[in-house]
């Protein structure tokens, strides 16, 4: 008979090339998730490096991006993407029937869902609604954002990114909309993490190391070894 309660032993599958996979922080693990299309997200990997994109343990790909969004880079990510992407489709310097455009072709490129950067107009996110059917995500950078013009206008889940002061402003979002879902930025450590996921925060954007410092990791190990393996023949 089996016992229900007993934790369930898992199996693990793995090549040697898993050893190599980028690691997001265990402690987000602790946050509730947001299902999507049935799908449960809880850590999404802040990145558009396709490197790491493609070797990473993350239930999402954050892809957004600081330069004018480009059907190019929807689908270079998506190409090696072994998970759901959240794609940037602009709400800076892009926005209105360009960022309409961007958002159609980042869902037919299979995005699960378009995000939009904190300036964005009003207008952009009406548009967009009116044109995709995958999730938008809206951008909150600051407590004094109106949170609800944006939700009347389309978005369905808040990215809270506000640096020092995220948790604070998560915590004054969940007071206001307890059922709204959220992502936010863990920071740096173990416990801003935790801190993030307390004050109300469904799931976790997480910045990898960058590519350069993963490989200077790697090229230490070499360096190291090629030494031990250099006094070994002397010996």
């Amino acid at each position: 008979m089996i016992n229900i309660n007993e934790e369930k032993k898992v199996p693990i599958v793995s090549s040697w090339a898993s050893d190599d996979l980028v690691i997001v922080p265990k402690e987000i693990s602790n946050c509730s998730g947001i299902i999507i299309n049935g799908k449960k997200i809880k850590s999404l990997i802040f990145t558009t490096d396709v490197a790491i994109i493609m070797n990473n343990n993350a239930d999402a790909i954050f892809a957004v991006y600081p330069f004018t969004p480009h059907p190019s880079i929807f689908s270079a990510i998506t190409s090696v993407a072994q998970a759901p992407v959240f794609a940037g489709v602009g709400g800076g310097t892009t926005k209105g029937e360009r960022a309409r455009e961007m958002a159609l072709l980042a869902e037919s490129q299979g995005c699960m869902a378009v995000v939009l950067n904190a300036p964005a107009p009003i207008e952009t996110f009406k548009a967009i609604s009116k044109s995709v059917i995958c999730p938008i995500v809206a951008t909150i950078v600051s407590e004094y954002t109106d949170i609800e013009e944006k939700l009347k206008a389309g978005a369905s889940i808040l990215n809270i990114s506000g640096g020092a002061n995220t948790v604070n402003i998560v915590k004054k979002v969940r007071e206001k909309y307890p059922e709204i879902p959220i992502i936010a930025t863990g920071g740096p450590t173990a416990e801003t993490i935790l801190s993030t996921i307390e004050a109300g925060a469904n799931a976790i954007s997480y910045t990898p190391p960058t590519n350069g410092d993963l490989f200077r990791i790697k090229m230490d190990k070499y360096r190291e070894s090629e030494k031990a393996s250099c006094l070994e023949k002397k010996d």
